[in-house]
């Protein structure tokens, strides 16, 4: 499905390198702001009071988040659980205040305004399991990353397997780089965004992979870097469709899902916006520069008469 068509194909390759030169520039930022700054972890990574509350009436969460804030606590995580009435509260630790102190506290708090609210449990999640969290979300990643590697060399070529994973990772970072400088709080939903977002991007970098194998194919005059430019207009209209659709939906989640998916949604949407920035820029720009053609795509027994890289197309056999 269209809803458009463009007749012309739009020149992405004649700018590759500058803005290949701006991603090389954001990347390193972000790196640096990784390595500076750090990442703000949340309980889930750092360990904390786990609190599950039961009140006599369906919770308001922002109130009840901003009264517990007004403790001296600057990462409270307050989630409906269950029921409206269930509430979970995650606390960070705190020097000087053990658990049962810390889940006293809050419980007087919640208590002035709903003095029938029960606490239901509450127990403490220490640094070692944070430490595991943190170990098993790196595992997560890694897999990730080879399994898409893998993916790419069976479907495609080397080439393309270097050139996709290059740009899904470019995405990653610079979604860590602005956790990183903002100083975001970086969760479990978080960390699944980001493994989300690399599914995602890479899908954006397969179809265009695909449309220029099609292309190789099917327009034998075409040199590499007009076949390239071909796919990514063809795929425009296909990309403004699921992108934008995605990015609605994810906005969504942004504006109307509150706290608790906050951090998740803009990690989505940072994602989704660099991933079709690099699928076109990133992706495409360096399997271009690997040397791509079409031999590579193609297994034949002898050379392709029309491949106009090839010095000896045409040629009898």
């Amino acid at each position: 499905m269209e809803f458009f068509k463009i007749r012309k194909d739009i020149p992405f390759m004649r700018h590759a390198l500058i803005f290949n030169a701006v991603s090389f520039i954001t990347f390193l930022a972000a790196v640096f702001f990784l390595f500076s700054r750090g990442l703000h972890l949340s309980v889930e990574f750092t360990g904390g009071t786990l609190m599950e509350i039961n009140l006599s009436q369906p919770a308001p969460l922002d109130p009840l988040r901003e009264r517990i804030t007004a403790l001296g606590y600057t990462d409270v995580q307050v989630q409906n659980f269950g029921t409206a009435r269930d509430v979970m509260i995650r606390l960070p630790a705190v020097k000087g205040f053990s658990s049962a102190q810390q889940s006293d506290r809050v419980m007087e708090v919640i208590r002035q305004t709903d003095a029938q609210a029960q606490l239901r449990r509450t127990e403490f999640v220490g640094p070692q399991v944070g430490d595991e969290l943190a170990i098993d979300g790196l595992k997560a990643l890694a897999f990730v990353v080879v399994g898409i590697m893998i993916y790419l060399a069976i479907r495609f070529e080397w080439k393309y397997a270097v050139a996709g994973i290059i740009a899904n990772l470019h995405d990653v970072i610079i979604i860590l780089g602005f956790f990183a400088f903002f100083q975001w709080e970086f969760s479990l939903p978080v960390l699944a965004a980001v493994l989300a977002v690399l599914g995602y991007s890479v899908n954006e970098s397969v179809v265009i992979f695909d449309r220029i194998r099609e292309n190789f194919r099917r327009y034998r005059k075409m040199n590499t870097t007009e076949i390239i430019d071909n796919a990514i207009t063809s795929t425009i209209s296909r990309t403004i469709i699921t992108h934008g659709s995605t990015q609605l939906m994810v906005l969504s989640m942004l504006i109307f899902g509150g706290a608790t998916l906050h951090y998740f949604a803009l990690a989505l949407t940072i994602g989704i916006l660099f991933g079709i920035y690099s699928s076109v820029f990133v992706a495409a720009a360096i399997a271009m520069w690997l040397g791509i053609r079409r031999v590579d795509l193609i297994n034949t027994t002898k050379k392709d008469a029309g491949d106009p890289d090839d010095p000896n197309a045409g040629a009898s056999v």
